[in-house]
């Protein structure tokens, strides 16, 4: 038995053993495409841990003509940058030096910049990956020389190829056989529910508690196969990985893509989603995220179409506060299915928004005098003094008078509202 990590013994040599990528490396895939041309561009890798980004720029660097120098951005300093970049004048850099830049979103902006005067000119090709949005954490003058490529979330039917890999590996091991396996799958493309066996129905059972990750689901597969004795199917999985594992990052882009997610689903007045969505977010422990986010939801998205989902949402999160998990999911699941069906109205959003806009401009800087509280001011009319509680007077500041930043919406709530308004001023008029 070797020390090396499964995934690292059967780590990919080319594009064709490379699993869930198939829009970049499939035989039409964009990457292999290009590539196959001969040309080889700046690129960023952006997607979750163990989707093959690492595994792809190596077979990329392994192809190509190029000096290849490989930096870690989470322990590397600028004199390592500065240090490859140096092979580009010697002469291991006679046709270029290409650079992979592991997570690069842990490199500042002085350190991304040493490279952009080589990426410029050609002599230094980068591929960086990061698990965080590149637009976010990478400087915007080096993705505008690169081009960037997502990578997915393995699905469990697709890992099932390098599952088989791993366990033809682990078999060969125990026999004596060397680590290096280069098995072929016995079966190329799609796999029918008639065509999995009980092996390949276990390997989906490890691939589906991996979250998306093929390197988490090789680590599961290792571990249980040497406390099996090689027995995997008397193992019991549950033992060693939940029945479900998701890309949740507390602060990372995960993070926000659920809970986008959970937010455009309600907006959309999508029910089931919304409670996939918060489901997600609930398991992987986010409690808090998902509390803050449908509180939010309610007033931007539901607002003034139904007034009382932002009182009833607060009831709601409050109680899940109290009660933890897992009994929180009853509450928040009311939320989330009472937001997603309720009428949709943004309209006091866009009204802030607009008045917002107004401040940042710098206009209203004078409040009428009959607004401040000062007894020296006079000339306010008190409305409940008058008919209706409605008396026609200026509150804008004058170089805003006539500004209108709330339109009524076309729910029944804001269309009563409008009605009643219109009807009690137009009598204050006369």
């Amino acid at each position: 038995m070797t020390n090396s990590p499964l995934a690292d013994r059967i780590r990919p040599r080319s594009f064709d053993d490379i699993v869930g990528q198939k829009k970049l490396f499939g035989p039409d895939g964009t990457i292999r495409r290009m590539l196959s041309r001969g040309y080889l561009p700046n690129m960023v890798f952006w997607g979750p841990p163990g989707t093959g980004k690492t595994t792809a720029a190596d077979i990329i660097a392994k192809s190509s003509d190029k000096a290849i120098r490989r930096i870690n951005a989470t322990t590397a300093s600028l004199s390592d940058v500065k240090e490859a970049i140096a092979d580009v004048s010697g002469i291991f850099g006679s046709g270029g030096v290409l650079i992979y830049l592991d997570e690069i979103q842990y490199f500042n902006k002085k350190q991304q910049q040493s490279l952009l005067e080589y990426m410029e000119d050609g002599r230094v090709t980068l591929i960086a990956s990061t698990t965080e949005n590149p637009y976010l954490y990478v400087y915007s003058a080096v993705l505008s020389r690169s081009s960037v490529f997502e990578f997915r979330p393995v699905d469990p039917a697709d890992m099932l190829p390098a599952l088989r890999r791993g366990l033809a590996a682990l078999s060969f091991g125990e026999a004596g056989k060397t680590d290096g396996v280069d098995t072929a799958d016995e079966a190329d493309g799609a796999d029918t529910a008639d065509s999995i066996n009980e092996v390949d129905a276990k390997l989906l059972d490890i691939a589906g508690r991996s979250g998306g990750d093929v390197r988490r689901a090789l680590n599961l597969l290792e571990e249980i196969y040497y406390s099996s004795d090689g027995d995997i199917m008397s193992a019991d999985i549950g033992a060693f990985a939940p029945s479900a594992v998701w890309n949740a990052d507390k602060d990372g882009t995960a993070h926000y893509d659920l809970l986008s997610a959970l937010q455009k689903s309600i907006r959309g007045s999508d029910p089931d989603a919304a409670v996939f969505y918060l489901a997600r977010i609930l398991e992987s422990g986010d409690l808090p995220g998902a509390c803050r986010r449908l509180q939010v939801i309610a007033s931007e998205d539901i607002g003034l179409a139904y007034p009382l989902a932002a009182a009833v949402t607060r009831a709601c999160v409050e109680s899940a506060k109290d009660l933890g998990m897992p009994e929180a999911t009853l509450p928040l699941s009311h939320a989330a299915v009472l937001l997603a069906t309720s009428p949709k109205s943004n309209t006091a959003h866009v009204a802030y928004e607009a008045a917002a806009a107004d401040v940042k401009a710098g206009k209203g800087q004078l409040i009428p005098p009959y607004m401040r509280p000062s007894n020296q001011y006079s000339g306010y009319k008190y409305p409940h003094d008058f008919p209706n509680r409605w008396v026609k007077q200026r509150y804008l500041p004058e170089d805003l008078e006539g500004a209108v930043y709330y339109h009524y919406g076309d729910s029944k709530a804001e269309q009563a509202a409008k009605a009643y308004w219109e009807k009690i001023k137009k009598d204050g008029e006369k």
